[in-house]
């Protein structure tokens, strides 16, 4: 571009300076260069002569300024007689272009001359050339090289020069600038003749080949990927699959030549595969290979590339399986157990887990395992028979070891010896933590006490959204070991239960558990905020646990923010276990608005933004609740007074009623003190209830004299308790309580029947002789002599309940007075009356 711009600049002087005569069209100016494209950094000679018929220079003295691109150059002017030649040096010339020209200064600067200027370097040797033959229709040679590493800056041609040695024939292929690759057609090729190739590589500073290489075409053949035809077991040879191969349709032609094959087996499980393909030479894909030394009774998954001597190997085929022969299963099983049952219980629930050992070989695809009591073989004492990997048994607690043992079609392994070890509360491992590896892997390390002697340690672990046994996964370690790296089924944003267990030779230690997860992140969930209570200038609120399947991590914090219009935002953050928050000293005339954020170590999540207000506590209701207490309170001190202080004996006796003592009173003295406080009855009030149902009669045929014996002491039997003395006794002939429920301080004894007419003898009265105490507290055993009282008027020496030294007969009352005085006997003749 710049030199087709100095080449017009050029051409206008000329045209308007030059000679005015239209047949000269020259330039005024012609600059010389050494060569328009040079090495990059190499020195540049340039030369410029003005013509003397130029019009520009014509009687003026001349002044010549060299420019490169817009950069003004130091020149010298070459000795002669015009002074119209100038010279320029260009000590390193760093640009990849550049356009160098030449002015003359008059009136005002302008161009007489230039010339346009490359710079590069020359092309190095192609290099990494290889050539691949494609056998499917049509045939084709490609070959591929890299240019080198240094750019030429300068346009660079490349060509594909082939010779067929056979045919002695040379073919030379250009190539578009830029392309480093070519593709030669079927005919420029014979498949198993030998061919020389090379590149050469050409630009203005130079050119460069390239080691050339020979080879047979169909040698460099990369063959499409081959099929497996049928894997299948070979009869009578265990660990052996015999495997029949073909090549594709297109290259069928090839089936007969001798390639090298490559086997690569895989079991199902994925958990064994070889470390290296199988290499079989020099075989024809009409013959089967053989493939041994296999596990017995095991599915492989197998896929088989090929190649022609040193040419590349073909693409992988597509999987085909197949089953080696089955065999008993052989070697031992590693088990866990646990036992969990109370000690008073006669059975042991025993959970045992186990897995295949390094040694172990199921030999069979479907293979079942048995738990048993006995060594030996047998159905007899089989407990669990299952395909899992654990089993729930329930043993007696006198069983110290089962037998555990892989079935197959074929036969039973030899069986692994459990010993039932019972746990014990001994802690032994402490500090347990667990470090995330990457998504797929957690460290655990824990230590232990130094006193502790375990024979291994067993770390187990299970997701925590599984609740079957059948996801436990354990691994035992060694006794000085205090770390493991599990992984396998670990899962990034699940929580793992992994628990540390001593084992010792006859029990198992308390374990420490730990939940982890491999990878966090934010929750899923924010959980849905609830107003449990709300009260002046209090808000509580609480909310439920964040499902387990939700948190994504282990929280660490809830935090509330809170904010109205009148007051900023506020944060509270509450412990992850606490799930509640009291929101203090807020505003009553103020709507709040809130969010909640849950925070795990992996992320945080905001939760829906509620509203709430706080309610308004109004002063009136204050009053007047504080009014209404204070009101009750002192009714209430005004009334415990006056029941304290008050006189009025029926206020009294509601509250506290006067129950008289047997032991320190008499008939009378019960009617003239104690019973005046406790009732107070008018005329028309009916007897009182007390009293009369206090009473009991008792009708006796034989009449009492003074020479007849006690009737207590002649009947013993009766008066032995005080219940059935008093309260129905069946050995009282006509006997009649009038309460069965009450126990009456006296017996009344009639010498006839109390419902036929009084006779003329008088009643007797008799007091109980219970052990049972009628008061809390019993003044005596022995109480004191009671003297009985006549209605006739006549003194009678009867002394009952003990000794009397005192008794002396008194004088007769006025039968009237005594009447008066004693108003159970009064209640005694109403109840006569009624009788009547």
């Amino acid at each position: 571009m710049i030199s087709t711009r100095v080449s017009v600049i050029v051409m206008l002087v000329a045209f308007v300076n030059g000679a005015r005569n239209e047949d000269d069209r020259q330039p005024c100016a012609k600059v010389q260069t050494s060569s328009p494209v040079v090495p990059l950094g190499s020195p540049v000679t340039a030369t410029c002569i003005i013509r003397d018929s130029c019009p520009v220079v014509i009687g003026q003295a001349v002044h010549i300024q060299w420019r490169l691109d817009n950069r003004f150059l130091p020149s010298s002017t070459v000795a002669n007689e015009s002074g119209r030649v100038s010279e320029v040096v260009i000590p390193s010339f760093n640009h990849t272009r550049g356009s160098l020209t030449c002015c003359v200064q008059a009136s005002s600067l302008l161009v007489v001359g230039g010339v346009d200027i490359r710079a590069g370097y020359p092309p190095q040797p192609p290099q990494n050339l290889s050539c691949q033959t494609n056998l499917t229709t049509p045939n084709t040679l490609t070959c591929r090289w890299h240019p080198g590493q240094q750019e030429t800056h300068l346009l660079t041609k490349y060509t594909l020069h082939t010779k067929i040695r056979d045919l002695n024939e040379n073919n030379t292929y250009e190539l578009p600038p830029g392309v480093h690759q070519y593709t030669i057609p079927r005919d420029g090729f014979v498949l198993f003749s030998e061919i020389e190739i090379y590149v050469k590589a050409v630009n203005d500073l130079g050119e460069a080949t390239s080691v050339p290489i020979t080879l047979e075409p169909v040698s460099a053949a990369k063959f499409d990927p081959p099929t497996i035809l049928n894997i299948q077991a070979m009869p009578k040879r265990y660990g052996c699959l015999k495997l029949s191969w073909t090549l594709s349709e297109q290259q069928a032609w090839m089936r007969n030549s001798r390639l090298n094959l490559e086997v690569r087996l895989q079991t199902a499980d994925s958990s064994r595969s070889a470390e290296q393909p199988i290499l079989i030479n020099q075989v024809r894909s009409t013959r089967p290979v053989d493939q041994c030394r296999l596990l017995h009774g095991t599915q492989y998954f197998a896929q088989i590339r090929v190649r022609y001597q040193q040419s590349p190997w073909s693409e992988w085929s597509s999987s085909q399986s197949g089953v080696t022969l089955e065999s008993a299963p052989t070697g031992r099983l590693d088990w866990w157990m646990k036992v969990s049952g109370n000690q008073k219980d006669k059975h042991l629930t025993i959970h045992l887990f186990w897995k295949p050992s390094k040694q172990f070989r199921a030999n069979s695809q479907n293979v079942s395992y048995v738990v048993s009591l006995q060594k030996l073989s047998g159905e007899k004492g089989q407990v669990c028979t299952t395909m899992a990997n654990y089993c729930t048994i329930q043993l007696p607690k006198r069983a110290k070891k089962v037998y555990l043992s892989a079935v197959n079609a074929e036969g039973r392994s030899n069986p692994t010896e459990v010993r039932i070890t019972l746990p014990r509360s001994s802690t032994v491992i402490s500090d347990v933590t667990v470090i995330p590896q990457d998504d797929r892997s957690l460290l655990v390390q824990w230590s232990s006490l130094v006193s502790s002697s375990p024979i291994d340690f067993v770390v187990e672990w299970r997701p925590l959204l599984e609740t079957e046994l059948s996801f436990t996964q354990f691994e035992i370690t060694d006794r000085n070991q205090t770390s493991l790296v599990i992984s396998g089924s670990i899962e990034p944003y699940k929580p793992y239960g992994i628990s540390v267990y001593p084992r010792f030779k006859d029990w198992i230690g308390l374990p420490q558990t730990v939940n982890a997860y491999s990878r966090q992140k934010a929750p899923s969930m924010v959980p849905k905020i609830q107003i449990n209570k709300n009260w002046q200038y209090h808000v509580e609120l609480t909310w439920d646990e964040l499902a387990l399947d939700e948190r994504n991590g282990n929280i660490q914090s809830y935090k509330i923010f809170y904010w109205s219009a009148m007051d900023p935002v506020k944060v509270v953050a509450t412990d992850p276990e606490e799930r509640r928050v009291v929101l203090k000293d807020l505003n009553t005339v103020a709507m709040y608005d809130a969010f909640m954020m849950v925070t795990t170590f992996g992320g945080s999540l905001n939760g829906t933004t509620f509203h709430f207000e706080v309610e308004p506590f109004d002063a009136v209701s204050v009053v007047m609740i504080v009014t209404a207490c204070g009101v009750g309170l002192s009714m209430l001190i005004i009334f415990i007074v006056m029941m304290c202080f008050s006189k009025h004996s029926r206020l009294k006796g509601r509250f506290w009623p006067a129950v008289p003592d047997p032991a320190n009173s008499s008939l009378k003295r019960w009617t003239s003190e104690s019973t005046q406080d406790t009732h107070l009855a008018s005329d028309s009030d009916e007897p009182n209830p007390i009293y009369l149902s206090h009473l009991s009669f008792l009708d006796i045929l034989v009449k009492l004299g003074k020479d007849d014996d006690d009737v207590w002491s002649r009947s013993p039997e009766d008066t032995s308790d005080l219940g059935e003395s008093i309260c129905g006794s069946p050995f009282l002939p006509g006997y009649s309580g009038s309460n069965t429920d009450s126990v009456p301080y006296a017996t009344v004894i009639f010498s006839g029947q109390f419902s036929s007419p009084p006779p003329n003898v008088p009643h007797v009265y008799l007091r109980s002789e219970s052990t049972q105490p009628l008061l809390e507290m019993e003044e005596s055993f022995s109480p004191k002599c009671y003297q009985n009282m006549e209605t006739d008027g006549m003194p009678r020496e009867q002394c009952f309940f003990g000794p009397c030294d005192d008794c002396i007969p008194e004088e007769a009352a006025d039968p009237a007075i005594l009447w008066d005085d004693f108003p159970f006997l009064q209640a005694l003749a109403m109840n006569e009356m009624q009788n009547d």
